[in-house]
């Protein structure tokens, strides 16, 4: 994460520099709403990435209206409306190239054994806010105006590159357990480091992401790998017990050691082989040195999980043989199994876990390539394989 000025004034003028480009717009529904007696603020992602100076997709707003009333007022101004969760309070909207998703203050949180919230509407933007996953998505501009709210010190913690909750983790963690993957996310995409206290509520409360549906948690785990730096990411959820919940198999590495002694141990060489994966990738998490033909479009999610999940069969291959050596035979083909019956429990498509699954089975083709042991027809087998399994898996 790159360092931002460290006055507060710096950073809000550095955020409405960045937010240029909107603020007609911004101002526009703002008044809008105001005429019609409703408050209306900018929050969450959009504003921490402002200040970051990066690009958000989408402008998240909350308001005091609710969702007849919201779309009573963008009716004659938004280009379309729909209803992305009118149980959640949500209207989506379009105006111009700008897509808007705008929300009722919300209240809501889990009930213990649940997988989905109990929504309960708010009536001001400070409860709103206290709701919230992370002190730096519970800070709003006020609109029409563009007042800076930050009851919680969002922009400080942003600013020290810290990760807290702005009411006790404990409490945060129980409305929605997934925030606790979204600190690991944030890690890995943000650069932000969890507060002690955050650490210790995710470790003591690793098991409640049982009551997250699978397809959260998948896409929770996507956004993590797809990030500048997963590995961040990774060590926190096995440091503090969220991947025993999410990918077992990745902490289960930890204790074995690699047959060729190159690497601390397969924990480690796995995270390393993600890392090499993601230096081949053209593009922002990507590096530049390589050679063209080298490169792959990057951010690529199936080589990514490929790289992390190759060696996941290790654990139930190990074998100690006569005079000290271990041995994983046919580890590549258990991993294949383990990894597909993991992606789907997880609710990945068809085409990713068939991918993903196949290039764990090969991956110890390139075994002995850099020392020329392979022959022409090795090659060749292998070009075909692989180019068979792409065609097949990515269509």
């Amino acid at each position: 994460m790159s360092t931002p000025p460290t006055t507060d004034g710096a950073l809000l003028l550095r955020a409405l520099r960045h937010l240029t480009p909107t603020l007609p717009l911004l101002t526009e529904i703002g008044r809008r709403f105001d005429d019609a007696g409703h408050e209306l603020a900018l929050v969450g992602g959009p504003v921490r990435d402002a200040f970051l100076g990066r690009s958000s997709p989408d402008l998240d707003l909350t308001t005091s209206a609710r969702p007849e009333q919201i779309e009573a007022v963008l009716a004659g101004w938004a280009d379309s409306t729909w209803d992305v969760g009118r149980e959640f309070g949500t209207i989506g909207a379009r105006r111009g190239p700008d897509t808007l998703e705008i929300t009722t203050y919300r209240a809501d949180a889990y009930e213990p054994d649940s997988r989905k919230p109990l929504v309960a509407f708010g009536d001001n933007l400070e409860d709103d806010l206290v709701r919230r996953d992370f002190t730096v998505n519970a800070m709003a501009l006020r609109l029409p105006d563009m007042a800076f709210v930050d009851p919680y010190d969002g922009l400080a913690d942003l600013a020290a590159g810290r990760l807290r909750t702005p009411t006790t983790p404990e409490i945060s963690f129980g409305d929605d357990p997934l925030r606790m993957m979204r600190a690991a996310r944030f890690a890995a995409q943000l650069g932000l480091v969890p507060a002690a206290e955050v650490l210790a509520a995710m470790e003591g409360m690793a098991s409640r992401l049982s009551i997250v549906s699978a397809e959260r948690v998948r896409d929770e785990l996507v956004k993590l790998l797809l990030a500048d730096d997963p590995r961040a990411g990774l060590e926190i959820m096995v440091d503090t017990g969220l991947a025993d919940e999410v990918l077992p198999e990745l902490p289960a590495l930890r204790l074995e050691v690699d047959e060729h002694h190159r690497h601390k141990d397969v924990y480690e060489h796995s995270l390393t082989v993600l890392q090499q994966a993601i230096d081949l990738e053209d593009g922002p998490a990507g590096g530049s040195d390589q050679a063209d033909e080298d490169r792959v479009p990057g951010p690529d999610l199936v080589l990514r999980l490929a790289a992390l999940l190759h060696d996941i069969g290790k654990p139930a291959t190990r074998r100690f043989e006569p005079g000290g050596g271990v041995s994983f035979h046919h580890h590549e083909l258990v991993g294949a199994r383990m990894a597909r019956t993991r992606l789907r429990a997880l609710r990945f498509d068809k085409d990713t876990v068939k991918a993903v699954s196949r290039l764990v089975e090969l991956h110890l083709r390139f075994h002995g390539y850099g020392d020329g042991e392979w022959t022409d027809a090795a090659v060749r087998r292998y070009v075909t394989d692989a180019a068979r399994c792409w065609a097949g898996c990515t269509g």
